[in-house]
């Protein structure tokens, strides 16, 4: 069995998998359920066997290599699996055995409205060029395969096409990812015209010949493409329309690990392909790092559509991956290359971790939305008692998100915060101001996504219901409890083998090409972490075994303080007068305070209207009702801008079309001629 898991042949056992499950769900379109099931059935088999074939390649410590020509030129199907695309293909299979599973009992909602076989067809097709853009060592193999992952995954957002929303959402990302795609075509582009090869590993033999201009260039063509669509900010504005709009278990992969497609591609480019990283690019990405978790989690708080909410973590949590991927690429290019495995070691323990967490919450979302119809989180309320398994399993995202101990939230942002501070003694006056400001910034994100996640768990699932759908709901079915309740326990199973999970993860970062020969970091059997005899922090077994005795001695005593104490329970005393959902705190006033305070930031907008019994008492109004709203700064200021512009020039250019034939030769014959000289030269 592990002699076949090694061979090429479960690579093309994987695809046909995942097509057959596409094209028998298109096949069985006519039958809703068979439809479903063929569709979903074959992605878990599918996602059960390329998990295990990745985590094979993780234990044995190999590289898989396979190619099959083609009469292409330039185009050879080359796949080259080692410990860095294995551990992505292991998130990616993880992720999408969890989200089939529950996407038996989540699909059926749609069976009356739209067509369950092309779910299924685009559904498989995106998870395989989700396989297939980790597996690809050809740089044009890349780019169809990477075109797959894009389109599918286009037609899953427009999936609910009723809505007119959801049909805009998909336009402005089919126009992102395109204009990502075209600046990854460049960077490729420059490799090749440098290289003579879109071979991967050609590439990075021949990367030595890059001028460092022209390395520059590729850098920030790759930051641009790849960050499109991993979401950094100002190349976010797809992503929170985008991720909401796609069926539940589709924003759950969409969030949990398509983004993080531009997170592999960054590690492979700037780490593998191009190694010797001036300081720049570190110090570039720990900025893109700060600001991308900072306002992600600002624009979280303000939204009150759930599934958009979870969008802007996103955003917040690709930030916090890449202050763990620049503070790595800062020492790498300082030649501190154990400090750089941190630092790399938090970026992917973080990759990992976003993937569970944020895929049980979007999970979560799903069951409510499924029961509620409706994605605002103002028309919750009360659903915990009417939705006990689901409101568990998102307290539980709830808390890992927040990067509450001992969930595994923590301690990635525990690596990362060492990472930070290491960086803070070791360089000089500037590199030193962006760490520390750096570590300032992931604090504060950590503090604001508590605050948003207790607005959003407390406005959702306490107090009463505030709609007719929330006061009728009811617990979802079991295949989506199963797949919440497995990633619920996987936050804590990684929470608590937190240090062995690094040492597996030492193993992946130090299998990079820009770190090969580092010195692999054993976290998980000391108690203290030492580096150069420079830096010294307590493992995070040690940590959670101080807090876990801190909970238990805390707990201690609050039972002998307490002492036997007689509970009584009764309805809330409020004067007399009956409790109705008007009463209850809205995630609108919870949010306020906070908006309030970084208004230069969000610009919001408020509109007040005050309802009346009567014209003549002014002072007893019938309804009180506050709509705020956040000013788009990129929209305004960046995106806006630039569309008028780019109008402009296209009336200009209009002005060419005359209609005249002799005009129209014209052009013909001047264009013949510049070719002909550009030939000639």
């Amino acid at each position: 069995m592990l002699s076949f898991l090694n061979s090429s042949g479960v690579i093309l056992i994987i695809l046909s998998l995942f097509s057959i499950g596409a094209v028998g769900a298109l096949i069985l379109q006519k039958n809703n359920n068979l439809a479903n099931w063929w569709g979903n059935g074959f992605a878990i088999i599918g996602s059960l066997v390329s998990g295990l074939f990745a985590a094979n390649i993780l234990a044995s410590s190999q590289t898989l290599a396979y190619k099959i020509s083609t009469s292409f030129p330039g185009l050879g199907l080359s796949f080259n699996i080692d410990r860095l695309s294995a551990f992505f293909i292991l998130i990616i299979s993880l992720i999408t055995f969890v989200c089939s599973v529950y996407a038996l009992g989540y699909v059926k909602h749609y069976y009356r409205k739209y067509n369950i076989g092309t779910l299924g067809f685009f559904y498989n097709t995106f998870i395989a060029g989700l396989l297939l853009v980790v597996m690809a060592s050809n740089a044009l193999f890349f780019l169809i395969a990477w075109e797959i992952m894009s389109l599918t995954s286009y037609f899953l957002v427009v999936y609910e096409n009723i809505n007119e929303q959801n049909v805009k959402a998909g336009t402005l990302y089919f126009i992102m990812t395109h204009v990502g795609t075209a600046f990854i075509i460049l960077a490729f582009f420059l490799l090749y015209n440098t290289t003579g090869s879109l071979e991967f590993e050609a590439m990075k033999n021949g990367a030595s010949a890059l001028s460092p201009l022209l390395k520059n260039i590729i850098f920030v063509c790759a930051l641009i493409g790849f960050g499109t669509k991993a979401g950094i900010i100002p190349l976010h504005i797809w992503l929170p329309s985008a991720h909401p709009a796609a069926p539940s278990h589709v924003s759950a992969i969409m969030s949990g690990v398509m983004i993080k497609t531009g997170i592999y591609m960054f590690i492979r480019m700037f780490f593998d392909i191009l190694p010797n990283a001036p300081l720049w690019w570190g110090i570039c990405i720990l900025i893109v790092g700060s600001v991308s978790s900072l306002l992600g989690v600002l624009y979280a708080l303000a939204e009150h559509d759930l599934k958009k909410l979870l969008a802007y973590h996103s955003i917040e949590n690709i930030g916090i991956i890449l202050l763990g991927l620049g503070s790595s690429l800062v020492f790498l290019s300082a030649g501190l290359k154990t400090f750089a495995m941190i630092g790399l070691i938090a970026a992917l323990f973080h990759t990992l971790n976003h993937a569970i967490f944020k895929a049980l919450l979007f999970l979560g979302a799903g069951s409510i939305i499924s029961q509620t119809h409706t994605r605002n989180i103002e028309e919750y309320g009360g659903l915990i008692k009417l939705m006990p398994a689901t409101a568990l399993f998102f307290l539980v995202g709830s808390m890992a998100i927040s990067a509450l101990p001992p969930l595994n939230g923590f301690f990635s942002e525990w690596l990362t915060f060492q990472s930070l501070f290491s960086g803070a003694t070791s360089f000089g006056t500037l590199t030193k101001l962006v760490f520390v400001l750096s570590a300032g910034a992931l604090a504060f994100t950590g503090g604001l996504a508590a605050a948003c996640f207790v607005k959003a768990f407390g406005v959702t699932f306490l107090a009463r219901p505030r709609s007719d759908e929330a006061k009728h709901a009811k617990e979802s079915d079991l295949s989506l409890q199963i797949g919440m309740g497995v990633l619920a326990a996987l936050t804590l199973v990684i929470g608590v083998s937190a240090g062995n999970v690094s040492n597996m993860l030492s193993g992946v970062a130090g299998s990079v090409h820009g770190l090969a020969g580092s010195e692999i970091i054993n976290i998980a059997n000391s108690n203290t972490v030492h580096v150069n005899n420079e830096f010294a922090v307590l493992s995070m077994p040690a940590l959670l075994a101080i807090l876990l005795a801190a909970l238990l001695i805390t707990y201690i005593l609050v039972k002998i303080l307490s002492g036997k104490q007689k509970i009584t329970v009764g309805r809330t005393w409020d004067c007399g007068t009956d409790l109705t959902p008007r009463m209850e705190i809205t995630a609108t006033g919870f949010s306020r305070s906070i908006i309030t305070v970084f208004k230069n930031v969000l610009k919001p907008t408020r509109q007040n209207e005050i309802e009346y019994d009567d014209a003549n008492l002014r002072y007893f109004p019938k309804s009180n009702s506050i709509h705020l709203e956040l000013h788009d700064v990129y929209q305004s200021f960046f995106y806006k801008p630039l569309k008028n512009l780019l109008i402009k020039i296209s009336d200009q250019m209009r002005k060419i079309q005359s209609g005249n034939m002799n005009a129209y030769i014209l052009y013909i014959f001047i264009a013949l001629m510049g070719l002909l000289l550009i030939v000639a030269k």
